[in-house]
C-alpha cells in the first residue's frame, strides 16, 4: 500500500513540457511531487511549478522529511504520482528510509562550479556520484532518458567512461 510511485526522475529543470505532458500522460498519473528541501524554501518557482502542471494534475512541492511522512498515509494509496527531484542524493535519502524504488529516470542535471559534464545534459559532483553508487548498490535502475520514446542509456556506464 501507500503512493502508487510510477516516475522517480532527477531534472533540475523540473516540471516542463516532456514533464507536464508526455509522460504525465503516458503513466496516467494524479499528481507531480517535487521533492525538493532547497525549492520548498523558493516561494517564487513553487508558485511557478505549480502554475506549470497539465489541467487535472496536482502539484506538490514538498521538503524530503515530507515525502517520508506521507509515504505510507492511507490518505496517499494509490494516488498515481511521479516524483521530481533535483539531485539523486535527497533520492538516497528516501530510499534510506525505507520508500522502495525500482528505477530511477534522470533527465539534466545542470553544470555548477565544481561538477563534472558526464554527457551533454547530465553534470556530477562528488555528492552526486556517491549517491548514484549508493542506489545502484541497492540494485535500482539509473537510467538516462530526455523524453519517454527515447532508449535507455545507463548512467553508472557513462559515469565509468568518465572515469569517476
Amino acid at each position: 500500500m501507500g503512493i502508487d510511485i510510477r516516475l522517480v526522475r532527477i531534472d533540475d529543470r523540473l516540471i516542463h513540457g516532456q514533464v507536464a505532458t508526455v509522460w504525465a500522460k503516458r503513466l496516467d498519473i494524479q499528481r507531480i511531487i517535487v521533492v525538493s528541501d532547497a525549492v520548498t524554501k523558493d516561494n517564487l518557482r513553487k508558485t511557478l511549478l505549480q502554475q506549470a502542471a497539465p489541467p487535472g494534475i496536482k502539484v506538490n512541492v514538498i521538503p524530503v522529511f515530507k515525502m517520508i511522512e506521507i509515504y505510507s498515509n492511507r490518505l496517499f494509496n494509490d494516488v498515481r504520482v511521479i516524483l521530481l527531484f533535483t539531485n539523486p542524493v535527497e533520492v538516497a535519502k528516501i530510499v534510506k528510509a525505507g520508500i522502495p524504488i525500482p528505477s530511477v529516470n534522470i533527465g539534466a542535471m545542470g553544470y555548477t562550479v565544481g561538477k563534472k559534464m558526464i554527457s551533454n545534459t547530465i553534470a556530477v559532483d562528488e555528492a552526486d556520484i556517491q549517491a548514484f553508487r549508493y542506489l545502484d548498490g541497492l540494485g535500482i535502475e539509473l537510467e538516462i532518458r530526455k523524453v519517454i520514446s527515447d532508449s535507455k542509456q545507463s548512467l553508472m556506464d557513462m559515469v565509468k567512461k568518465a572515469k569517476l
